[in-house]
């Protein structure tokens, strides 16, 4: 399948014609194995117009100073910990770190609850080793391994998911830049380039505290929630008119008020108190991120665009609106209903809304 047929391009297949004119501006140093030097990757990270004109879209917004901060961990010898609430961005980041400092975004482990040593390190083709004894041939790399051996990012999503005794397997590859393989009597050392973005974050269940020796190997980035509505209405906008594209939804992109309303909900809600500081409020279960925002109006364009009018108004946005708050049943449907009956009712130009959800009930 070509990349243009996938449903969701890798960063550095999406974003080839950016980086490739980042290299041709670029004059600054670079690490080892860097395909960009590092002031490269943040105006890849932050967006800008180069001295030819050429326009680089912000692919995060928020902090330049953070992403400094990452980068220039990347160009040491420490690990990077991007941390953060769900929802703030951290895979993104990731990604396009990955993207821009290796020029590959793949080398890839998922952390799970049934994370394995061998997922991290290596594995084993069992019919090669049953026939033929430990051998190199044998030996299925991961990766960490991959990466170590090339001189690229690899990186680990959700890091407090994996079972902590799995977790501090990655310590001697983080300390001593090698990983050994006793098995064979031999290591692999890391190529200059080599580093590891890791993610993780503190709501989510089944999250497992990371020791501190490995504490001690990562410089930790966290990832704030975004600092004021419009520049959270930005990202919402900017995401939004990306996959409205990539998934060719047939609908209008939604009005500016549509998508401020919802992120205005959402950091009501989050907040436990309205914009105007007056109210108090209850605040439900669940994150309520950006990432969230950002399917509720998806899922409302979809509904606009296949059963409507392929325009979004607000009884396209109720249902995806009420899934993302009700998560339980019992405490978040009673959030929801106080604050349909306290701040969407009273709001004169919410009406429309305020009907919406409440036929849903």
């Amino acid at each position: 399948m070509s990349t243009t047929e996938a449903l969701r391009q890798h960063a550095e297949h999406q974003f080839a014609h950016e980086l490739e004119e980042l290299q041709k501006a670029d004059t600054h140093a670079r690490p080892a194995n860097w395909q960009l030097s590092p002031w490269a990757v943040v105006s890849y990270l932050m967006g800008g117009k180069l001295d030819n004109g050429f326009e680089i879209s912000a692919k995060y917004i928020g902090s330049r100073r953070l992403m400094e901060i990452a980068v220039a961990t990347l160009a040491t010898d420490r690990a990077l910990l991007l941390y953060g609430v769900p929802g703030t961005a951290k895979s993104w980041v990731s990604e396009h770190l990955a993207a821009a400092v290796s020029g590959n975004s793949t080398l890839l482990i998922q952390g799970t609850a049934g994370t394995s040593e061998e997922q991290l390190r290596y594995g084993w083709n069992y019919a090669q080793l049953l026939a033929n004894g430990p051998s190199e041939k044998a030996l299925v790399p991961s990766p960490l391994m991959n990466a170590m051996r090339d001189g690229k990012i690899a990186r680990v999503e959700e890091l407090t998911r994996i079972p902590a005794d799995v977790q501090d397997s990655l310590i001697t590859v983080l300390s001593e830049k090698t990983l050994p393989i006793p098995e064979l009597g031999s290591e692999v050392q890391a190529t200059r380039g080599f580093s590891v973005i890791a993610t993780a974050n503190n709501r989510d269940k089944g999250v497992n505290e990371l020791s501190a020796a490995l504490k001690r190997r990562f410089n930790t980035v966290v990832l704030p929630v975004p600092a004021s509505e419009d520049e959270e209405v930005s990202i919402v906008v900017k995401r939004v008119g990306e996959m409205g594209r990539a998934l060719q939804l047939p609908a209008e992109p939604p009005a500016l008020k549509e998508v401020r309303r919802i992120v205005q909900i959402f950091r009501e809600l989050r907040s436990g108190r309205t914009l105007d500081g007056k109210t108090q409020l209850k605040s439900p279960s669940s994150s309520l991120s950006t990432a969230e925002a950002i399917s509720v109006i998806n899922n409302g364009m979809a509904l606009a665009g296949h059963f409507g009018d392929g325009v979004l108004h607000p009884h396209d946005v109720a249902a995806g609106l009420i899934g993302a708050v009700v998560k339980d049943p019992v405490q978040d449907a009673v959030v929801w209903k106080e604050y349909l009956d306290i701040v969407v009712k009273e709001r004169e130009d919410w009406k429309s809304l305020y009907r919406a959800c409440k036929e849903l009930e």
